[in-house]
């Protein structure tokens, strides 16, 4: 599906103004999700999860504004959905100072590439490994 060409002035905020564009990870409509319908149990927590389409938009938006740094984030985020939460959290401390290796970073990298097609996520951890290697913060095998 072609990702809608918007405008920030008249598209944003998307939940009041192009609800048409936005369903839950389960295919339901933004509409659906309702107290009665909790109540109900039609609603679950995979309903509660924002979906990459709905990230795409947000950044579209965002970067539309004049906010590109912003933008590359919620980009990165739409392709982090499909990793799990473990594995996030995962990567995450992997990236602290002094945690990984370059190699071990380029081994995530690899994976995100590979496994996940994640590009703007794999780019970013390959920066990092540079500069914590410039900064000299990289793990050591010692």
């Amino acid at each position: 599906m072609t990702e809608p060409d918007l405008d920030p002035a008249v598209d944003y905020p998307l939940s009041v103004n192009r609800r048409d564009l936005l369903v839950t990870p389960t295919g339901k409509p933004l509409d659906a999700i309702t107290m009665p319908a909790v109540m109900a149990g039609d609603v679950d927590a995979a309903d509660l999860r924002i979906t990459p389409e709905t990230l795409r938009l947000q950044a579209q938006i965002s970067e539309k504004s004049g906010r590109p740094a912003l933008g590359a984030n919620l980009r990165r985020a739409a392709e982090m959905t499909a990793l799990s939460d473990e594995r996030v959290l995962q990567i995450y401390n992997a990236l602290r100072p002094n945690a990984s290796s370059r190699a071990e970073l380029e081994a995530i990298a690899d994976e995100l590439s590979s496994t996940y097609h994640a590009e703007l996520l794999a780019a970013l951890v390959r920066e990092a490994a540079e500069v914590y290697e410039r900064r000299d913060i990289l793990a050591t095998s010692e």
